[in-house]
Order: structure tokens, then sequence, then C-alpha cells
């Protein structure tokens, strides 16, 4: 399922206000942050990654393994941080960062 621009325009601008949700640190992709990913796209839908390396290529690899391996879908990557979106089964109203923008 591929966003079309104007998901990504209305994604970008629900996403401008998080703060990033998962950290991708020196460890890399470890069982336990594929964990906490499942659980915050579960939740939120839409969230922030920050992914710490230096490396342009190897934050570019990080994101696209996390998208692939959880099923997400990349809205953007900016520097260090990227906004993923998966749509939950049933999204919850008081977590789900998709629908609390349209109250």
């Amino acid at each position: 399922m591929s966003l079309s621009p104007e998901q990504r325009r209305e994604y970008r601008g629900i996403a401008h206000n998080l703060k990033p949700v998962i950290i991708v640190g020196d460890k890399g992709l470890t069982e336990g942050l594929q964990e906490e990913l499942e659980r915050a796209l579960n939740d939120h839908e839409l969230i922030k990654i920050k992914v710490a390396s230096q490396d342009r290529e190897a934050r570019q690899q990080a994101v696209t393994a996390l998208c692939e391996a959880s099923g997400a879908e990349l809205v953007q990557t900016i520097g260090k941080i990227a906004v993923i979106m998966r749509r939950a089964q049933k999204p919850n109203p008081k977590l789900s960062n998709l629908l609390r923008q349209k109250h």
C-alpha cells in the first residue's frame, strides 16, 4: 500500500509535533527494539523514529529494515528522524495519533 502525496502531506502535518518514540542506537535492530516498534505502531499508528547513526547510508538502511520488518509505510525522513505509519486493526482513539488529530 503506497501513500498518495496528499496522505503524505497530511501525515507529515500530524507528525510535526510528535516526539520520537523509538530510538535506534548503536546496537541496531535488536529484538527488544522490534517488539517496542510493534507496540508503538499498534498504539499510535503514526510514529517518529530517531536513528542515532552518523552514517546517512546506515540510517537509511535501518529505517528501511524497520519498515520491512513491521509492515509500516515510510512517510518521510529528515536527517536522523523518520516518520512511519501503519494502520492498526482496532485503533485506540486515546492513543492513535491519526484519530486524535481528527477531533
